[in-house]
């Protein structure tokens, strides 16, 4: 698109390709490096780091919300070229939302630095991965019109989700943080709600790309697929410590098939004790 061209990091895949190398390659050397030493806490790193990212969430989910609503833009399905200097706005505030993929790379780098090794996943991995790298193709082809409904939700969501890991990484509010599964069940809401308003644009078509419609789609798909498995591996039902333990005494109180209180009195006679 010819009113990107000359915007930082577009005009090239290059910087974006190894970039998201160098991000794949400080996973592998970072856990290597951090296996035999102690984790580093970050706190206050983490703190600055995540009140940050909830402050550019925020500012794209107004700006986003703003610019479309002032250009007029059709939520059913939204072209190119027909908001005129409102689709630059909303260009300018979807390369805020690509550089954002760029720095939460750090997401998993402080994971790496902290040896939360269980919290890096294949879903974390391939999720930050490929989300840069799929907004570098956007901005350069479709850096606006139906492009901006994702990025919206999405901006909502982050500022939730950063406020939830800037609050966790305080020990005294911990004991507040209750809803996190409810920010799993709000992204994959998300994913939804994008996929029913990408295909909107298919069944209705206004001039957007129906490749990229359908790509994005499908990218969307996998995303729901990967956070239902996620979610069930995560919030799946446990039984309560207090069932646990009346297992574990009846399993202490029965061997071989006998309740415990028959050995004293196998023999014919009773503890004296008990007797009494």
């Amino acid at each position: 698109d010819a009113r990107v061209r000359g915007w930082f990091l577009l005009d090239s895949y290059l910087p974006t390709f190894f970039l998201t190398g160098a991000y794949l390659l400080c996973i592998w050397l970072g856990n290597k490096f951090m296996r035999n030493r102690p984790p580093f806490s970050l706190r206050a790193h983490l703190i600055v780091y995540n009140l940050g990212i909830t402050l550019l969430s925020l500012y794209m989910l107004i700006e986003l919300i703003l610019a479309t609503w002032e250009g007029g833009y059709n939520l059913q399905c939204q072209n190119l070229h027909s908001a005129g200097e409102a689709d630059i706005r909303v260009a300018k505030v979807l390369w805020w939302y690509y550089f954002s993929k760029v720095i939460e790379f750090m997401d998993t780098i402080f994971f790496v630095l902290r040896k939360k090794t269980s919290q890096i996943t294949f879903l974390h991995v391939y999720h930050h991965a490929t989300m840069f790298n799929i907004w570098w193709c956007v901005l350069n082809w479709i850096p606006c019109g139906q492009s901006f409904f994702g990025p919206t939700l999405n901006s909502f969501i982050h500022v939730l989700m950063y406020s939830y890991y800037g609050l966790s990484v305080i020990p005294s509010m911990r004991k507040y943080l209750w809803w996190k599964k409810y920010l799993t069940q709000a992204q994959l809401i998300q994913f939804l709600l994008t996929i029913v308003h990408t295909l909107s644009a298919a069944v209705k078509p206004c001039g957007f790309p129906f490749g990229c419609l359908m790509f994005q789609s499908s990218y969307m798909a996998t995303l729901v697929v990967l956070f239902i498995n996620f979610y069930i591996k995560t919030y799946r039902k446990a039984p309560s410590r207090t069932a646990v333990k009346e297992t574990s005494i009846k399993e202490t109180e029965i061997k071989n098939g006998f309740h415990k209180d028959y050995f004293p009195a196998a023999n014919g006679f009773l503890n004296n004790k008990k007797a009494q």
